[in-house]
């Protein structure tokens, strides 16, 4: 239809509808970039919090690194102050060396070092604490070692290689034995670092360490064992070759490569084994204390920062179009009810002048009826209020009253399960923790009783046993009798008798009345409550009773009327509910002054059979 055809009212809505449509195209564009924004910073923050959390592992390995290593060291530093040694290599008769590696046998089994072995001043091997093995040292010539030549030279060296009898790698601690002068020899500590090794085991984590060449040393990974950082140059190859420090290792590069993503600084690509597949890896790289090395330690990146983007990612964007949707909802809701306020400003016009043209009579008759109607709905609404506010102060002062009691036992049990803690008996803390969870069950038992309060009817009835009421309301209140000190007699006469109700119920009557009683005997230093139950000619008679001050006269004739207490902070409603529930069990409540003094409450119901 041309648009000279059409109404006003159609070309307005088809410019409404040209305008929602750019603003919801304009609203999605948005929320893209948003969520491709967001998505980016979350990858980048991922990283930086799993970088951290990889270089403090890192950092917990290098330590364990360095114990081992310390904890090595100072063995041959003791040993070459030995004056057996130093006996040994002064005078090698047979018997003396024999005796010798018998005690180098002794030491390494004390402190867990692999090798122990003492060397001449000419290369020999003369003692070994491997004396008895197919691999002994004794014998061997190891003047070519670097660490027989730095340690007869400097005092002391360090070397990692590759053993040429054991053909297990380790680091070779010296010292020498006599003065610079007039060398003895130099005695040598073989560590083995598979203790080490074994505590960084994590198929899913790399961890290995470097020497200042690039030749892995140590690594959770035995086939990366005296693999390079990077291709080393030929001249340096052959040279470690030549020296025989790692033997016929084959010393080719390690298989990892850069990350040619370039989003995720600190990642490297690791070929997977026998899969063809490379792996992101985030690497961290820490120095190893008290040594020339670093540690490095790979973790899985790739899986862990695609989730956090994605997360952040599809969370801003769901985000982003629930907001400009419910933007533009208001925005159309604000739309229509200006256009209905104008269609009513008009229909109110036109109505105004349609009265305004009536008899005089018909407008007085209008106003008559308009002012009735105006008094009826103020009417109306001052009863729905005072309606609404007395059904609110019930349910209210209900809940408070109800609730109240087992919120204050779990937060004494919960103090006492703490003490019990503290002095480190678990047993009781258990069994406090288990009545916590009770004591809730209950709280859900009072809530599932107000809502039951609320719908029409209250729910079939049901046998009851009293005793289990009883231990039910017991169980509630023992924190308070257990803190204020007062005991809770049972009996006699304690039956076990049945009546029809709703247990819940039963126990909230119960846990009222030594509720009152406990308040009662608060400031009194022989307080003690009574609870009997005695069945008998078709009833069941349930008797609590105290050895308080009473309940003054005045108070007692009206005691089952809404807010009557004598206590300053009661509300007044326990025993109007207590009442409430005995009575729709059928049964009554009676309250009476023992002989003895204090204040009794007998509950009287009809007798049930299980």
């Amino acid at each position: 239809m041309p648009d000279a055809a059409r109404s006003p009212r159609h070309l307005r809505a088809d410019r409404r509808a040209a305008a929602w449509l750019a603003l919801g195209l304009l609203a999605v564009m948005v929320a893209v970039l948003l969520g491709w924004a967001a998505g980016l910073a979350a990858r980048h923050d991922a990283g930086h919090a799993l970088e951290d959390q990889a270089r403090a592992t890192a950092n917990l390995n290098a330590a364990l690194l360095r114990t081992e290593l310390e904890k090595q060291r100072s063995l041959p530093f003791v040993l070459a102050a030995d004056p057996d040694l130093r006996d040994a290599l002064q005078h090698p008769d047979p018997a003396r060396l024999l005796a010798t590696s018998r005690k180098l046998e002794r030491l390494r089994d004390g402190t867990g070092a692999d090798v122990i072995y003492l060397i001449d001043s000419v290369g020999m091997t003369v003692a070994a604490s491997n004396w008895r093995d197919d691999t002994s040292f004794v014998g061997n010539d190891y003047r070519f070692r670097q660490y027989f030549q730095e340690g007869l030279a400097a005092g002391a060296g360090e070397h990692y290689a590759l053993g040429n009898v054991s053909r297990r790698p380790g680091l070779y601690i010296s010292r020498r034995l006599g003065p610079a002068t007039a060398p003895l020899g130099v005695v040598v500590v073989k560590v083995e670092f598979g203790a080490v090794e074994d505590a960084w085991r994590d198929p899913q984590r790399p961890v290995y360490v470097a020497d200042p060449q690039g030749v892995v040393l140590v690594t959770n990974r035995p086939a990366w064992r005296f693999r390079t950082l990077e291709p080393l140059p030929d001249e340096d190859l052959t040279a470690i070759r030549d020296s025989l420090q790692y033997g016929d290792a084959p010393l080719t590069p390690l298989p990892l490569r850069s990350n040619p993503i370039g989003r995720d600084p600190g990642t490297v690509l690791l070929d997977a084994e026998n899969s063809g597949r490379a792996v992101a890896m985030l690497r961290v790289e820490v120095p190893v204390p008290a040594a020339p090395w670093r540690l490095f330690m790979l973790v899985p990146a790739e899986a862990t920062l695609a989730a956090a983007e994605a997360d952040r990612r599809h969370a801003v964007l769901g985000l982003s179009l629930l907001m400009f949707g419910f933007g533009g909802f208001l925005l159309q809701r604000a739309g229509r009810t200006r256009r209905r306020a104008a269609a009513q400003e008009a229909a109110r016009a036109e109505l105004e002048d349609r009265v305004a043209a009536r008899t005089a009579e018909l407008t007085a008759e209008i106003a008559g009826r308009e002012q009735t109607e105006a008094r009826l709905a103020e009417a109306r609404d001052t009863l729905q209020q005072a309606n609404r506010l007395a059904t609110l102060g019930q349910v209210a002062a209900g809940v408070a009253h109800e609730i109240n009691q087992p919120v204050a036992a779990i937060r004494s049990y919960a103090e006492n399960a703490g003490t019990f803690l503290d002095r480190g008996d678990t047993a009781k803390a258990r069994g406090n923790l288990e009545t916590i969870g009770r004591l809730c069950q209950r709280i859900g038992g009072i809530t599932d009783e107000l809502r039951a309060f609320s719908r029409k009817g209250a729910g079939p009835l049901g046998p009851v046993r009293v005793a289990a009421a009883v231990e039910g309301a017991a169980l509630l209140l023992r924190a308070r009798l257990d803190q204020q000190g007062v005991p809770l007699h049972r009996g006699p006469p304690f039956h076990d008798a049945w009546i029809i109700g709703h247990q819940v119920r039963l126990e909230q009557v119960l846990v009222n009345l030594i509720q009152n009683a406990l308040d009662a005997l608060e400031d009194q230093d022989d307080g003690q409550i009574h609870l009997s139950v005695l069945a008998t000619g078709g009833e069941v008679r349930i008797e609590v009773r105290d050895n308080g001050p009473g309940i003054p006269e005045a108070i007692r004739v009206a005691l089952f009327l809404p807010f009557t207490t004598s206590k300053p902070q009661g509300l007044g409603l326990g025993l109007v509910i207590c009442n409430d529930i005995v009575t729709e069990a059928g049964g009554r409540i009676e309250a009476s002054a023992p002989p003895g003094g204090g204040t009794g409450f007998t509950i009287i119901l009809p007798e049930a059979q299980p």
